[in-house]
């Protein structure tokens, strides 16, 4: 539930520091059911291209498999989605959520100084444990598309005993970093969403560019597919041209595809 002794995002503070950027307009609400909802009616409406929507705590927050909550008690995270200022190629909106992890990764970093580990599809890791996922909305319209990108970021540890039942585990940037600000990290992932923002035309260079920020060739994977529920083991290799994870299974390359499993421990 919302808690109206929580101070909202100090929005304007984040809009100081994003002037001048395709970034600065920041929009901060206490309750709504879902940023990425809001967002996706906004998509195509020009006076919103680079607005982020930002809420204290979402209703219906969910995370990229149906029927998965995003479970975050006011003031604890940042809830936001992000509505890019230019559109992105149809063929190519695979490639937004890992450029969307590269940004937040190089703004939390620069936020508070704790480094993410990047992990496919969609999250970002804080030692063994998640601490950030990603799950975009867009319209397309002939071969482009307008994009929103919507985040979910584990700032401060809240005391809520729901929090401490979930398994596996949530990390937030408060273990690494205990002043951290949420001002001051949105403030940082959105100025580097706009130092990157010229990347997504080259949708092949945020794979290579993911990739080698999350170590990616010879780390290995556990993967359940959802068909059947079975589970595979292998060695990264490489993302394919669609974003799929490239395995090497007992010596052989298998491709798992972003929609068709989630990844086990």
């Amino acid at each position: 539930m919302p808690d109206d002794d929580v101070p909202l995002l100090d929005a304007a503070r984040v809009r100081s520091a994003l002037a001048g950027t395709r970034f600065a307009d920041v929009r901060a609400v206490r309750e709504t059911r879902s940023t990425n909802d809001d967002a996706a009616a906004l998509l195509g409406d020009p006076t919103a291209a680079g607005a982020t929507l930002v809420a204290e705590f979402q209703t219906a927050g969910r995370g990229r498999k149906a029927g998965r909550a995003w479970i975050a008690p006011a003031g604890s995270a940042l809830l936001f989605t992000t509505i890019l200022p230019v559109n992105v190629a149809a063929g190519a909106l695979w490639a937004v959520p890992f450029w969307a992890a590269l940004a937040v990764a190089d703004g939390v970093e620069e936020g508070c100084g704790v480094r993410l580990d990047l992990r496919w599809p969609n999250d970002l890791d804080l030692g063994a444990h998640k601490a950030a996922g990603i799950l975009c909305t867009s319209r397309v319209a002939g071969n482009e598309a307008q994009v929103g990108c919507g985040i979910g970021l584990n700032v401060r540890r809240p005391a809520d005993p729901a929090i401490a039942a979930i398994v596996p585990p949530p990390a937030y940037l408060s273990d690494g970093a205990p002043q951290v600000e949420r001002e001051t990290v949105l403030a940082a992932i959105l100025g580097a969403m706009d130092g990157l923002v010229d990347a997504l035309a080259s949708p092949d260079a945020i794979a290579r560019a993911w990739e080698e920020r999350a170590g990616l060739r010879g780390r290995p994977y556990r993967l359940r597919l959802d068909a059947d529920e079975s589970v595979i083991a292998g060695t990264a290799v490489r993302l394919d041209h669609e974003g799929g994870l490239v395995l090497d299974v007992d010596g052989r390359e298998r491709v798992v595809h972003l929609a068709d499993a989630r990844v086990v421990t």
